[in-house]
């Protein structure tokens, strides 16, 4: 009987690859929940070498990688586009799109 891997063992495997890994994140994105897309974040950083690594290349305090990636967390431009890089990726706006109206 073969082994059963574990969902998070293979989500890792395959946001080692960078196109993997934006699209994954520009799934999250297009959802427009924060605190999904900063899980998502967290979970290509942990792909892409840790939390260790990650502050080392972008010389942002660990402590303060975790607290950004967290579900309260709140990056600043300057941290979000840092991690961008660290995973070769860039910002870019796209549109127009349809805004929701008030309720």
């Amino acid at each position: 009987m073969k082994a059963i891997r574990s969902y998070h063992k293979d989500l890792m495997q395959d946001l080692q690859d960078p196109r993997e890994a934006i699209s994954y994140l520009n799934a999250a994105l297009e959802d427009g929940d924060k605190e999904a897309f900063l899980l998502a974040f967290r979970n290509v950083v942990e792909a892409q070498g840790g939390m260790s690594r990650a502050s080392r290349v972008t010389r942002i305090h660990r402590v303060s990688l975790y607290k950004m990636l967290s579900k309260k967390g709140n990056p600043g431009i300057d941290s979000l586009m840092e991690l961008l890089r660290l995973i070769g990726a860039r910002m870019q706006l796209t549109g127009p799109v349809r805004l929701r109206q008030a309720a």
